[in-house]
C-alpha cells in the first residue's frame, strides 16, 4: 500500500513529466467545419502562415488528424481551448521518444 507521501510524489512526478515533455496540438477531421474555418482558426491561433494552414487543412482531412504544432503543454493547451471554442476537435498529445 502507498503512504500519503508516496501518492504526493507520484502526482507531482507525473505533472512534471507532462509539463515538461514534448508535446502536439492535434487537430481532428470532421465532416461539418469547412477548410476555410480550419484555415483561418490555424493562421489566427497558431500563428501559422496561409500556405503551412492550407497544407495542414489537406493533411487533417486525407489522414483524419495531424500534428499542427509541437511544443510544451503550457503552450498547446490554450491554442487547443482556443480551437475547440470555434468547433474544431483538437486534443495536446505528448510525444513519445
Amino acid at each position: 500500500m502507498k503512504t500519503l507521501s508516496q501518492n504526493i510524489f507520484q502526482e507531482e512526478t507525473d505533472t512534471d513529466t507532462l509539463t515538461g515533455a514534448g508535446c502536439s496540438l492535434i487537430v481532428w477531421n470532421d465532416e461539418v467545419n469547412t477548410f476555410e474555418w480550419v484555415i483561418d482558426t490555424l493562421v489566427e491561433v497558431c500563428g501559422h502562415s496561409l500556405q503551412q494552414a492550407e497544407q495542414c487543412a489537406i493533411i487533417i482531412d486525407a489522414k483524419g488528424k495531424y500534428a499542427v504544432k509541437e511544443g510544451s503543454y503550457e503552450t498547446l493547451k490554450p491554442q487547443c481551448d482556443a480551437i475547440t471554442d470555434r468547433g474544431i476537435n483538437a486534443t495536446v498529445e505528448v510525444v513519445a521518444n
